[in-house]
């Protein structure tokens, strides 16, 4: 595993430096931020259900037709009431967001554990799942203070996100192509 991540150093970096980017962005322009996310979700969900129904209505949709034609229409609904309705799906949104969070700290976390055998100062990895976490668990809670605050706070959350990202492309870099036993800290070549 380790000398997978470590030939794809570079994918930990970019995730690192785009959560960065979208950062400083939602700082930025928060009001902006939150519609583009609102809206890029309602033509994503009509998009995607449209092309359950042309999956439903050709030769790739299979025995399972019926399944498809129900995703479609339920994604075209969603998308369609994203548009008419932005602040519901904003809230909506929030929870997404939360869930996801949550779930994406809690495979970082595991990930952490097991690399905990190969290298040490895996714990970046850690962090970023605890983080994760944590992040999702205030804005499930507290959604009240408003999805400005949440756009801040998802900000706030893309930015360190994004550096711990980065602290772990850096650190696999110096395993790049290794094989063998477990790592003690000290990279290849050094």
């Amino acid at each position: 595993m380790l000398a997978t991540m470590a030939r794809n150093w570079w994918t930990f970096v970019v995730r690192g430096v785009i959560a960065i980017i979208f950062g400083v962005l939602a700082w930025f322009w928060p009001a902006e931020t939150l519609f583009v996310l609102v809206y890029l979700f309602a033509a994503y969900a009509i998009v995607d259900g449209v092309f359950a129904l042309i999956g439903a209505f050709t030769n790739g949709g299979g025995g399972r037709w019926v399944a498809l034609v129900i995703e479609g229409i339920l994604g075209i609904i969603a998308g369609i009431v994203a548009f008419v309705w932005p602040g519901l799906t904003a809230v909506a949104l929030l929870y997404v967001i939360a869930a996801w969070a949550i779930l994406t700290g809690i495979f970082e976390i595991i990930e952490a554990v097991r690399l905990r055998h190969e290298i040490t100062n895996e714990f970046w990895l850690g962090l970023a799942g605890v983080l994760s976490i944590v992040f999702g668990v205030v804005i499930a809670l507290f959604p009240g203070p408003g999805m400005l605050s949440l756009v801040w706070l998802l900000g706030v959350y893309a930015i360190v996100f994004g550096i711990f990202m980065i602290a772990v492309g850096i650190r696999l870099h110096g395993y790049h192509g290794v094989s063998g036993p477990p790592m003690t800290g000290q990279p290849a070549g050094a």
